[in-house]
């Protein structure tokens, strides 16, 4: 049974994960057929290759430390604190997180960049610098520390610190003594998390680093589509991937300790309305934060789409009806990137929730070492090079039988790779927790297999379903790395449309990427207002 339900989800990452990723590492490495393994000792000793492993490395470690930092008081604000609103602040600081690095970058550029807030107020420009850089990771970021940080905190027993003040211990005392090390899981995995996705980097840092800053996954792109230097490329994919597989291994490891070794309580039974001066100052600060973070940034992207050179008004989106506004840079009028892209996103979805779901499924149950394997697989798209998978989609699925290279599901494909392990991730702990034994009274009852999973398994995981859609829409929506090289001219996706636009100089495009990236980030954040009406209550369940 398990068998049968890993076929397909084994079949799709196969056929669109694994081999257009061996085949552009094959294409790299390969000459006449013999493997050329001397090629990576020449890639890594290249001086200027050093430069981008390292500030790969150091500034995820930077991006890291300073989003723990400003994100663990909103943790514990999330955790313990119980005040007006609080549902609608944990959806505003979710927003970053799944909109596309690139209406990121856009949205900092617009305050720190030329023409941007800062420039206009004080004359100071932070683009092109590592600054800001790590503040848009921050931004990004933050809420993966508050999610799953803040989960745990509020369901370890407050009790058990307060038991260790009654013994003596001061607060900060029993804080560090029973509290830090049960926290220590959580912590753990949100800067692992957090690490990946700064370490995997393309569109916030391809917009506001510059030439001057490269991260692998920008690198890979510039030898991939300018340079055409294959062999350097495939270099750096096989070392991104060796980064990658060890920090999911370690991931999942402080998730398993995570899980088994805390005894949880209800949530709603540990946060109460903020008491003393103290309590009061840390949910003004981060209640400032916020703003500053997150909502700055964000009004400053919508204040610049309508910022036009008569005066506020709605020219840049009128412009967006036209393909000549856009001076050659489209072959159809940048407002079908809209359409364009709920289309895919729509289809992605789809893909994404059937091989997903059949993964879910057969995860439910104890699980052998095989299966283990393919569970850490799953999640290995969210950190291996989205460039390389996109370029090995044209130069391998445009043969039989996988002659996709001019098809629209293309997009979509590569799409539903990243929306698959969000959809895993959302339904796994539902299903879980499904009683084992009401399938089995529904199989002695005589229900089939599928039966049971309609009847006993879909009522419960129904609202986790529509979730895992949410999110699989939101992040199909934007993905940037692998869409760039196979959307095509005339079918483009908005995060493609804006980094076009961005590219191209001119007030009227860079007043157009701002109107697009707004409406991509409207979209955006009304999916994800959805999905936390829908959402169940799971706040403690520590997953993000």
């Amino acid at each position: 049974m398990r068998l049968g339900l890993l076929t397909l989800p084994v079949a799709f990452f196969a056929a669109f994960f694994a081999y257009p990723v061996a085949a552009i590492v094959g294409r790299g490495l390969k000459v006449d057929g013999v493997w050329q393994f001397g090629r990576i000792g020449e890639v890594l000793g290249d001086p200027d290759i050093t430069d981008v492993l390292w500030f790969t490395t150091w500034q995820a470690l930077a991006s890291t430390g300073l989003t723990l930092l400003i994100a663990l008081p909103a943790a514990y604000v999330f955790a313990r604190l119980d005040f007006p609103g609080k549902q609608l602040l944990r959806a505003v600081i979710t927003v970053p997180f799944v909109l596309p690095t690139v209406v990121v970058g856009t949205a900092f550029l617009a305050l720190l960049g030329r023409g941007g807030l800062l420039d206009e107020l004080w004359g100071v420009r932070l683009d092109t610098t590592v600054w800001a850089i790590l503040l848009a990771h921050v931004f990004f970021n933050y809420a993966v520390v508050v999610r799953t940080v803040g989960g745990l905190w509020s369901q370890l027993d407050p009790r058990q610190e307060e038991a260790a003040r009654v013994l003596g211990a001061g607060r900060f005392a029993a804080w560090r003594r029973v509290t830090l090390p049960a926290l220590v899981p959580a912590v753990a995995a949100a800067a692992l998390m957090v690490f990946l996705f700064t370490f995997t980097s393309f569109g916030t840092v391809q917009i506001l680093g510059g030439p001057a800053y490269s991260t692998l996954e920008v690198e890979i792109y510039r030898q991939t589509a300018q340079f055409l230097d294959l062999p350097t490329a495939a270099v750096l994919t096989l070392v991104q991937f060796a980064a990658v597989g060890a920090i999911l291994a370690v991931h999942a490891w402080t998730v398993r300790r995570r899980e088994s070794a805390l005894k949880l309580v209800d949530a709603a039974q540990t946060s109460r309305p903020p008491r003393g001066a103290g309590q009061w100052a840390l949910l003004g600060g981060v209640l400032a934060t916020v703003v500053l973070l997150i909502l700055v940034p964000l009004g400053v992207l919508v204040e610049r789409s309508v910022d036009g050179p008569d005066g506020y008004g709605f020219g840049y989106y009128r412009a967006l009806q036209s393909a000549a506004a856009s001076g050659g840079t489209f072959l159809v009028p940048p407002l079908e990137a809209v359409w364009n892209s709920l289309q895919y996103a729509l289809a992605a979805t789809a893909i994404a929730l059937v091989v997903g779901g059949l993964a879910a499924a057969a995860l439910t149950r104890r699980a052998g070492r095989l299966v283990r394997g393919f569970d850490a697989l799953l999640m290995l798209p969210l950190g291996v090079s989205a460039v390389t998978v996109g370029f090995g989609f044209l130069i391998t699925l445009d043969r039989p039988p996988l002659d996709l290279r001019t098809s629209w599901i293309l997009v979509p494909l590569a799409q539903a790779l990243v929306g698959v392990p969000f959809v895993v991730r959302t339904m796994l702990p539902v299903l879980r927790a499904v009683d084992a034994r009401l399938r089995e009274a529904a199989a002695v009852l005589g229900a089939s297999p599928l039966r049971a999973w309609r009847e006993v398994d879909l009522p419960m995981v129904r609202r986790a379903l529509l979730v895992a859609a949410g999110f699989a829409f939101a992040v199909s929506l934007g993905e940037f790395g692998a869409t760039v090289f196979i959307a095509r001219p005339d079918n483009p996706t908005l995060p493609v449309a804006v980094a076009r636009l961005l590219g191209r100089a001119g007030d009227l495009n860079y007043g157009q990427a701002m109107a697009l990236s707004t409406i991509l980030m409207v979209v955006c954040a009304v999916s994800l207002l959805v999905l936390e009406r829908m959402r169940p209550d799971r706040s403690g369940s520590g997953e993000f």
